[in-house]
């Protein structure tokens, strides 16, 4: 009888520990939405701020950056943000989705762009995606893809 007891102890025991990190599991995940959904944002006012120092951190080295006009690497990305080629003015971000796999993160924004391009201001609404990769503790920017919403 004793060993019976014994097991239904630890079962007992068991579940309450399994059920009491639950709430941790959940917590540390929703951190890491949150601290990948506020990087994000960072990266929208460091891009209208035209702050390449800070971005070129943020960055891959092999990063691939999408736009309605073609499709660049990190260099390229960073002299059209410092020289003006593309001036992000203002993202009003509506609705962002994040999907975080293992130490990937995909972020589908909503935004509405307030742009000068080629010294005309533009307005357009997009659907953009943003893939990160978590390398040590810290995100870095793999790809960002703008799909202009009709």
């Amino acid at each position: 009888m004793k060993s019976k007891k014994s097991m239904v102890m630890k079962l007992i025991i068991g579940m309450i520990f399994l059920l009491s990190a639950m709430p941790l599991a959940f917590s540390q995940s929703q951190v890491e939405d949150e601290g990948i959904r506020k990087l994000s944002l960072d990266k929208w006012h460091w891009m209208a701020d035209k702050n390449v120092e800070i971005l070129d951190d943020l960055f891959h080295e092999k990063s691939v950056f999408v736009h309605m006009g073609g499709a660049w690497g990190k260099t390229a990305e960073l002299e059209v943000i410092k020289n003006g080629g593309i001036w992000y003015k203002k993202a009003d971000v509506h609705d962002v989705s994040v999907n975080i796999i293992d130490n990937t993160a995909v972020l589908l924004n909503k935004i509405t762009l307030l742009a000068v391009v080629g010294g005309n201001e533009v307005t357009n609404n997009f659907m953009v995606t943003e893939v990160y990769q978590k390398e040590g503790d810290r995100w870095l920017l793999l790809s960002l893809s703008f799909t202009k919403l009709i």
